[in-house]
């Protein structure tokens, strides 16, 4: 009978590499990692955290939450552009999950119940001028009054809000939910100054004894385009238009009214004139649909609405009727003239080819740098070249939304804080954003796809200004939060604690998490490969670990201490 023989080649336990070795080589570390929808939120919110306080039927603990970072909540649902839904990793398994739709029912929600926010109780004795009451000056002031400091905005409209109030129309921004919003702010503290407008800066620091400036002036003027006009009677610009209507105004337009420009000022000029009672509305665009600056919602909502967009056409000429050219794309994409001319009826010529900030009082303080009247300051901190003078929004070179504008308010008050208590200004590290390839998909099922807000039919919306969207229920939030994939972030399933073979997990009650006990704990990285949301890394022992990930360690001891 043949011997048998064991092939296999007995290890080295002095010297393997591998899971679990005599000496330990690898540690498991909790970590708060950040979401996709946090990193792409222009206003800084940790999303997150407020869809895993409404799963956990806390609606204002999450409201608290939502607007430690952002004040207006009910605005920004109705009006943000929701990037952070783009991002979204619950995308790639069916829908991402409908997270301004949630953000509008806290906000409805908090105005509702009345919520209010809680008054500072350690005055700083520092005082900030804040110029300019639209998105970014608010939120500035918000935060900065919540750290302590006396803050005063002045503006020379004689209502507060903004390009919110003058730009955006109703139908998408009642006028009672911006109202309510900012009341929150003045009870809060806040000094608002309407009928104010600033035209020497300097001395209005030296007159007022301001510690520090922040400019968040919007762009309220209408750039020029040179064409050759018969009657410039009919044409008017979009900004003005937009200004007259959300005062009250109902200017007579005619039948049929023309729109120039492809952004989002031009959809909403369109849809506007669509209720103002014009039969035909148009908008002209010299580029293609996938060029339009205009997110692709407004084209399409506008379109739903009956307005027609020509594309790659432009205007030349405005008489008795327009003449327009076609356009073709060259070979880099840049629309060029064909020669080839069309005629279009128009009573009215609405121009929304674009807006500026109006700067020049600013132009005589030293220091301080302008590129296309706009002011340039340092990205990250949002500091000019002048010390102690901070702007944001339109005011400066971004992309013009209200959520960047509240962006921009959030980091220009830290900063100014940092400067107001520690005479510099600096940024912390952000923490690794939890990719989608980084999620253990076998925890997560297929849910029923994404809860949709009503809308009223396009007949019936174009009947007067009132709101076309409505918000979710209860039920309908609720549910949209459970479809949270929590991202980076651990919600407390007890899958590491399961899963360790050694008992070294230690669970430390509910909303405090867990932390490791690394006398037991041998490196093994199961809790690591099983963890659904990836917050858990596995770190090289006695090695320190990097910025980024050392913050977001830090993240997950905090929480461990106070909860979530």
């Amino acid at each position: 009978m043949q011997s048998r023989k064991d092939v296999t080649k007995l290890p080295d336990l002095g010297a393997t590499q591998g899971r679990v070795t005599p000496q330990r080589t690898r540690r498991p570390v909790y970590v708060d990692l950040l979401p996709p929808c946090n990193a792409g939120c222009p206003a800084g919110e940790n999303i997150q955290n407020w869809l895993y306080l409404i799963k956990q039927d806390r609606a204002h603990d999450a409201w608290r939450q939502l607007t430690d970072d952002n004040p207006f909540p009910a605005i920004h649902g109705r009006v943000c552009y929701h990037p952070c839904e783009v991002a979204c990793n619950r995308a790639e398994l069916d829908q991402s999950v409908s997270i301004h739709a949630v953000e509008r029912y806290l906000g409805d929600l908090a105005i509702e119940n009345g919520w209010e926010f809680d008054r500072p109780t350690h005055p700083t004795g520092k005082k900030v001028l804040i110029i300019g009451a639209g998105p970014s000056g608010l939120s500035a002031a918000y935060h900065l009054a919540r750290l302590g400091h006396q803050v005063e905005i002045r503006d020379a409209s004689d209502k507060p809000g903004g390009m919110m109030r003058w730009g955006i129309p109703e139908y998408r921004l009642p006028r009672h939910v911006l109202d309510a919003e900012i009341d929150r702010l003045v009870d809060l503290g806040v000094t608002i100054s309407c009928h104010h407008p600033v035209h020497d800066l300097a001395l209005e620091m030296a007159q007022g004894a301001f510690d520090a400036c922040f400019i968040a002036i919007g762009a309220h003027l209408s750039k020029k385009v040179d064409i050759p006009a018969q009657d410039t009677s009919k044409m008017v610009d979009a900004v003005s238009f937009l200004r007259d209507v959300a005062g009250g105004e109902r200017p007579l337009i005619g039948r049929k009214v023309a729109v120039y420009g492809g952004g989002n000022t031009a959809m909403d000029a369109a849809r506007t004139a669509r209720r103002l009672g014009a039969d035909e509305t148009t908008i002209i665009y010299r580029r293609t649909r996938e060029q339009m600056p205009a997110h692709a919602d407004e084209a399409e909502a506008a379109e739903r609405e009956g307005v027609r967009i020509n594309w790659l056409q432009t205007i030349t000429e405005v008489g008795d009727d327009l003449t327009v050219e076609i356009m073709e794309l060259d070979p880099d994409g840049r629309p060029r003239g064909t020669g080839r001319f069309e005629k279009l009826d128009a009573d009215t010529v609405i121009m929304a080819v674009g807006q500026k900030p109006d700067t020049g009082f600013l132009h005589n303080i030293r220091g301080l740098r302008f590129v296309d009247d706009t002011l340039q300051v340092d990205p990250k901190t949002l500091m000019s070249d002048v010390p102690g003078i901070f702007a944001g929004g339109d005011a400066v070179p971004s992309e013009r939304t209200v959520t960047v504008g509240t962006g921009h308010g959030k980091r220009a008050a830290h900063n100014i804080d940092m400067y107001l208590s520690q005479g510099q200004v600096a940024e912390a590290p952000k923490h690794p954003t939890a990719s989608f390839d980084k999620l253990n998909l076998w925890y997560f099922r297929d849910s029923d796809s994404q809860r949709t807000q009503p809308e009223l039919d396009p007949e019936t919306r174009l009947s007067d200004f009132g709101e076309i969207v409505g918000g979710l229920t209860p039920e309908q939030a609720m549910f949209e939060a459970q479809r949270c994939l929590s991202c980076g972030n651990c919600f407390e399933c007890n899958g590491c604690l399961g899963a360790c073979p050694e008992d070294a997990v230690i669970r430390l009650g509910k909303g405090h998490r867990y932390r490791f006990d690394y006398d037991k704990c041998t490196g093994c990285a199961t809790c690591y490969e099983q963890c659904p949301v990836h917050a858990i890394e596995m770190v090289p022992e006695g090695v320190a670990l990097p910025p980024d990930l050392a913050a977001a360690a830090q993240s997950h001891e905090a929480s461990t201490r106070i909860g979530l």
